[in-house]
């Protein structure tokens, strides 16, 4: 599968330079989540990021993705600042030279500023919100990433798990209770988040009889 990826996006990228499109086209690669490396069986690994597709570990919801934007953006150029999928639209706004508009993108931050090394862009907190138990094993949760902290939300029974990703990459030690000033302004910024979005959160099911 990797194999046959590489091959085809290898033949999109050729067909642009036979139709002269190559330098007017932007080409944005990214994967939709980690790889499945969980309750399913185990076909790949996320070492050392924690889990896998269907968790809000960083094995689930951390992913490279590459751009293409000749003219603008340096070949090789590697950049650690994490973004997330809803940047897209304001981004392929204001590389179109189009007028953003944050009415629609309220999620998502252009990242014109971020490849082009502009001292302006300052990320946002980003957000995951995943009211559903997956196939993979997780539970219903949500997340919140803000500097080097991360935060995870339990629906289930409203538990938290507070983790620094700039130190515990792999997310094995739950400061919740060693860092209860920051855990408490994590977990404002979080609720402030579910209730200014009216994020829909699990209905009780009435005919629920229990585990036998």
């Amino acid at each position: 599968m990797v194999y046959s990826m590489d091959e085809n996006v290898g033949k999109v990228l050729s067909k642009l330079k036979e139709l002269g499109l190559d330098e007017n086209t932007v080409v944005i690669f990214m994967s939709d989540n980690g790889g499945l490396s969980t309750a399913e069986s185990s076909p790949t690994s996320n070492l050392p990021l924690r889990g896998g597709k269907g968790w809000l570990y960083e094995g689930g919801i951390s992913e490279p993705m590459i751009i293409k934007w000749s003219g603008q953006v340096q070949a090789g150029t590697i950049i650690q600042e994490p973004v997330i999928s809803t940047d897209f639209y304001p981004t392929i706004l204001q590389m179109a030279g189009l007028d953003l508009l944050p009415e629609q993108h309220v999620d998502g931050e252009s990242l014109v500023p971020l490849l082009k090394h502009d001292s302006t862009f300052k990320r946002q907190p980003l957000f995951w919100h995943y009211p559903h138990y997956s196939n993979q094993g997780n539970l219903p949760g949500g997340a919140l990433r803000k500097g080097d902290y991360k935060l995870i939300c339990r629906y289930e029974n409203n538990s938290y798990e507070l983790y620094n990703l700039r130190t515990d990459i792999s997310e094995t030690r739950n400061l919740i209770n060693l860092e209860p000033e920051k855990a408490k302004e994590m977990i404002q910024i979080f609720m402030e988040y579910l209730s200014k979005t009216h994020a829909k959160m699990m209905d009780v099911n009435p005919n629920y009889k229990g585990k036998k």
